[in-house]
């Protein structure tokens, strides 16, 4: 398949029309030679037109695809090659009249095959002007298009086509049938002529370019149908080529639409400085609007503010006062005004400026004053709130008295209501950025702390045991471990760290590593907890302490030692007799007393266990939690519970106590506490 972007559409066309031209010159020239001879050529006048339009066509194909190629190019580009272009065809026209007159009544002078290919350079400098120039105004006729332009250009290129091949009907006779056609066509082109809504997009300068240009396009038309009007009246040619209904029309086209695009541009001129300052108002106001990403600071959006307030209101002077109670600061605060000037001119302002303690309203708007100073007279005050708070307040100054007009003030006001947003926005855009990373932080926290639990708890075939926490928030403070201290002795522990959070989670990390580290000296139960609270009064907090429980089971002689710091007691069921007791042991929390006094504040018991017997180990947070009246779970539920589901393994019973739990508190996640429990029960 061929690809028509492949193929070279300019070129082409550029070699067919330079052949049929010249087809056009030889064909005329032919005749002349049989006219001198007096010979009949054989040639008839409808070779010629066919020439003629083929020409057209192919001009027509090459300037359709230069303006295509350059669609994007602005317009002041265009019209300088329209201009550009005329100028050429109509400084080639004026130089061969200068050299017809230069040779004089001479012999070359009257030479007829020189006239004819002199009279085919100047009909070829035309079209080309012409129809290049008609394709630029419809570049421009089509700028912001509507359906209804689109009918009246589709409707003016097939007038025009019908008036290529209208020669054929007429013959090239001037009659009425040329003048009606050639009215209709000009009807056509004054109304394609009122879609000017290109010239409202040009700035000042533009608008000066595009006066010249189009100045030069018209001048370059005028003497170009000068000369055609003048070979028109001349007999020395076979065929007249100029005297064509497609010609005339493009004729008055390009200067109709020439005229008009002149004179709306000349009356545009004196309003381009205000549509200036509105575009760029408007691009101020979407700097403002942009500028809250999050590389982007209060401090950019405030100097951008400060330049979009001096230029909506053509100030001779500014500057920023930031209120002192915000940690901002902005490298210029002053702009076009000397610190010495500044200390004088904010000694004219109204107290309330220098109070930043007043309680702002969403309603505080812009307000100009008079100033008494040598050099400025007037002032317009800015105040910028953002969440009902004064962040800053811009002073505007001018040279003269009632400088700023009410529009200036409401654009003011606009600029900073967006500044505020901007601000304001900048502010959600961190928090949430923060945030964000305060979430993912306690996502690594929850996955460190899970870590520290252990997945497997060390126990011979002699018991088996189970454990289960859950945290009120994402990282808790409830800790258990289990360690085997030789091939009999293995210990259980239990803490729970005051408070819940970050906090918590860390300390327990504390505790976890001070475990690991004593347990394996082989401590008792209460010189652990002694060691332990030693270790720990170095690196809590003041206001925070650890709760333990500890035990150590010897599997050869079914006994235990047990030790407690401050701990929820342990739940104790004793297969034996059927029941379950809490065992009472006194003990201080880890970290309350930070000094040698707190060994006698621990006390170590022991006990002897026998199958079928379970130890229950939990946190306060199981106990203390709270149903929908304010009832606690409370020892005497869970004790009870236990002894109703004795026979059930130590997962069953597990599993049994916590859907207890969430069934008494109103379902899962309305506890308040971290709560964990380890359930050992002995074979």
């Amino acid at each position: 398949m061929i690809k028509t972007s492949a193929i070279p559409v300019g070129k082409i066309s550029l070699l067919l029309a330079i052949l049929i031209w010249l087809g056009l010159l030889l064909v005329d020239l032919v005749r002349i030679f049989g006219v001198i001879n007096n010979l009949d050529s054989g040639i008839s006048e409808e070779v010629t037109w066919g020439l003629e339009i083929l020409f057209f066509f192919f001009t027509y194909f090459l300037y359709r695809h230069v303006f295509w190629k350059s669609k994007q190019v602005d317009f002041v580009t265009l019209l300088w090659r329209g201009a550009s272009t005329g100028l050429f065809a109509a400084i080639a026209g004026l130089l061969t009249e200068l050299i017809f007159f230069a040779l004089g009544d001479s012999k070359i002078g009257k030479d007829p095959f020189l006239q004819t290919i002199f009279y085919h350079l100047n009909f070829a400098w035309s079209s080309v002007f012409l129809i290049s120039t008609a394709l630029l105004w419809k570049h421009l006729i089509l700028y912001q298009k509507t359906k209804k332009v689109v009918k009246q250009w589709q409707v003016f290129e097939l007038s025009m086509l019908a008036a290529l091949f209208f020669i054929f009907f007429n013959h090239n006779n001037f009659d009425y049938s040329f003048l009606f056609a050639l009215v209709i066509l000009l009807v056509i082109s004054i109304l394609l002529s009122a879609n000017l809504k290109w010239i409202p997009y040009l700035n000042f300068k533009e608008k000066w370019k595009t006066i010249l240009f189009l100045f030069l396009i018209l001048l370059s038309a005028t003497l170009l149908f000068y000369r055609i009007l003048a070979y028109g009246n001349e007999e020395r040619f076979q065929i007249n080529l100029t005297d064509n209904l497609f010609l005339m029309a493009l004729f008055g086209f390009v200067m109709v639409y020439g005229l008009f695009s002149f004179l709306v541009t000349l009356f545009n001129l004196p309003t381009s400085s205000v549509f200036e300052q509105k575009l760029k108002e408007a691009l101020n106001f979407q700097k403002l609007s942009q500028s809250i990403q999050p590389e982007e600071n209060e401090e950019h959006v405030l100097d951008i503010l400060v330049e979009s307030c001096i230029s909506a209101s053509f100030s001779d002077g500014a500057w920023i006062a930031l209120n002192p109670t915000e940690q901002l600061k902005i490298q210029n605060p002053l702009r076009f005004i000397e610190p010495s000037t500044l200390t004088e001119l904010t000694a004219l302002l109204p107290a309330e400026f220098q109070n930043w303690t007043l309680t702002p309203t969403n309603e505080l708007q812009p307000y100009s004053i008079r100033l008494k100073h040598p050099s400025y007279k007037s002032a317009l005050l800015v105040p910028l709130l953002v969440n009902k708070t004064l962040l800053a307040q811009i002073v505007l100054v001018k040279e003269v008295k009632e400088g700023f007009n009410k529009e200036m003030v409401n654009i003011i006001g606009t600029f900073a209501r967006q500044a505020s947003i901007s601000v304001e926005n900048h502010r959600l855009l961190n928090q949430a950025i923060s945030s964000e990373r305060y979430q993912e932080e306690l996502k690594i926290a929850q996955r460190v702390q899970k870590a520290l639990l252990p997945l497997q708890l060390d126990h011979p075939s002699s018991f088996d045991i189970c454990a289960y926490s859950n945290t009120a928030d994402e990282v808790g403070g409830d800790y258990y471990d289990t360690y085997q201290v030789d091939e009999h002795r293995f210990v259980l522990i239990i803490g729970d760290v005051s408070g819940k959070g970050t906090s918590a989670a860390f300390h327990m990390a504390q505790m976890k590593g001070v475990f690991q580290s004593l347990i394996q000296m082989g401590l008792g139960p209460a010189d652990f907890m002694i060691k332990a609270n030693s270790a720990l009064s170095k690196c809590l907090e003041r206001n925070h302490f650890i709760t333990a429980s500890i035990f150590e089971l010897n599997t050869l002689s079914q006994q235990f030692r047990h030790a407690r710091a401050g701990h929820i007691p342990t739940l104790w069921y004793s297969a034996h007799a059927h029941t379950a007791e809490f065992i009472a042991v006194d003990g201080l929390g880890l970290g309350i007393v930070r000094n040698q006094n707190y060994e006698n504040h621990v006390q170590e018991v022991t006990g002897n266990y026998q199958a079928g017997d379970f130890l229950i180990l939990l946190t306060d947070g199981i106990l203390e939690s709270r149903n929908d009246v304010g009832e606690q779970f409370g020892y005497t539920r869970l004790k009870e519970l236990v002894e109703a589901n004795s026979q059930m393994p130590p997962l069953q019973l597990q599993k049994a106590i916590i859907d207890s739990l969430h069934q008494f508190v109103g379902g899962d996640g309305m506890i308040d506490d971290d709560y964990s429990l380890v359930v050992v029960k002995f074979k």
